[in-house]
């Protein structure tokens, strides 16, 4: 199998596995327990809450672990709670509208910041953000479609000083780009394992002191009573591992996914029937999305599994979805064009010869 998905979800690095294993076996206590079973499990916690705070360049003790992305993203969007008004980007991952969704529906407020066509959010419409004054904003780092980044730096400084908290889901960013909590600026940043070699199962949300969340789940007050149930340390352990090797390996595996998406890209283009979306705008090292005109990238992605080529045509959070992705249709795509997109998301594991290999098929699957 030629695995080029890996914006879904990463292959469980060896060494993660590794770190795991002894809490998988024979270190099983409760880290909340006083024996010493528990008190290791306990300081294997907290390593892992230093391993991760490391990664993003944050206190440990703002480091709030969840079960993943949809989960740090909903208790960040929990603060709504106590806010009147929402904003949120276009180009939101399913779970942040969901979630916005939810409060709107309670009778908060809710809009919609729009982006240009190549999925950016221009500096005027953040001129009117401030102006209309939401309580809490929900920007992505980095699209998991398009691999489009935002300024989420600037955004925050021009937001952050009228009131406004900022939360950023950095889940695609993370291990492929620099990602720093203290320099970003914003109150709230969430994160996952599974796309950094990690387990699945396994997010955080970093919090501000300034802006603490409201918890989802309540009870026995783990996690600083923002987030209570017995912590799944085997996980938390391959995460704050996972964590470690992203930090030390992060230009290795940047430069290398740069020279395979340059190489895929020049060779699509040879391509006539071919369209990059959202190349001409700075985007993740590794994420690719592209379509071959008039032809539904849905079957182009069925007919490249049965070769053994695993892709995506959007975000596998929303794969049963049939209908074109609401990401292209936001940049002002017409339904046509964005049922074409194909999204290949690249690992430092992938080589030259795959590349040349699936392009070979993608040209002639488009003549």
């Amino acid at each position: 199998m030629i695995y080029f998905d890996n914006n879904a979800t990463t292959p469980l690095d060896e060494r993660v596995l590794d770190a795991m294993m002894p809490f998988l076996k024979t270190m099983y206590g409760n880290p909340s327990s006083v024996h010493r079973l528990g008190r290791i499990a306990k300081s294997a916690v907290e390593s892992a809450r230093e391993q991760v705070a490391a990664l993003v360049d944050a206190p440990p003790a703002q480091i709030i672990f969840t079960s993943g992305g949809t989960e740090a993203n909903n208790l960040a969007l929990n603060s709504a709670l106590v806010m009147g008004k929402i904003a949120i980007g276009a180009t939101e991952h399913p779970c942040v509208f969901e979630a916005a969704k939810r409060w709107q529906k309670q009778g908060k407020t809710l809009d919609i910041i729009p982006v240009n066509s190549v999925g950016i959010i221009a500096e005027d419409t953040i001129e009117k953000l401030i102006y209309s004054r939401p309580d809490i904003v929900s920007i992505m780092l980095a699209n998991n479609e398009t691999g489009t980044i935002q300024a989420i730096q600037d955004i925050a400084a021009k937001l952050t000083p009228h009131g406004i908290c900022v939360h950023s889901d950095a889940v695609q960013a993370l291990g492929k780009m620099p990602v720093s909590f203290r320099q970003l600026g914003v109150h709230l940043l969430s994160i996952s394992s599974h796309k950094i070699y990690g387990p699945k199962g396994c997010g955080a949300l970093i919090f501000d002191k300034s802006t603490p969340p409201h918890a989802l789940i309540v009870g026995g007050g783990q996690e600083q009573d923002f987030r209570s149930g017995t912590e799944n340390v085997a996980v938390i352990v391959g995460f704050g591992k996972a964590a470690e090797l992203a930090k030390r390996e992060l230009n290795e595996r940047h430069d290398k996914v740069l020279a395979l998406r340059s190489l895929l890209e020049t060779e699509l283009l040879k391509n006539a029937r071919v369209t990059l979306f959202s190349c001409h705008t700075q985007r993740l090292p590794n994420t690719v999305l592209f379509g071959l005109d008039s032809i539904d990238g849905e079957w182009v992605l069925l007919k490249l599994d049965q070769v053994g080529i695993a892709v995506s045509s959007g975000s596998a959070c929303a794969s049963e979805a049939t209908e074109p992705s609401p990401v292209l249709l936001a940049m002002g795509m017409v339904p046509e064009k964005a049922q074409t997109a194909l999204r290949v998301s690249l690992s430092h594991h992938n080589t030259a010869d795959e590349i040349l290999k699936f392009v070979e098929i993608i040209h002639s699957l488009g003549k």
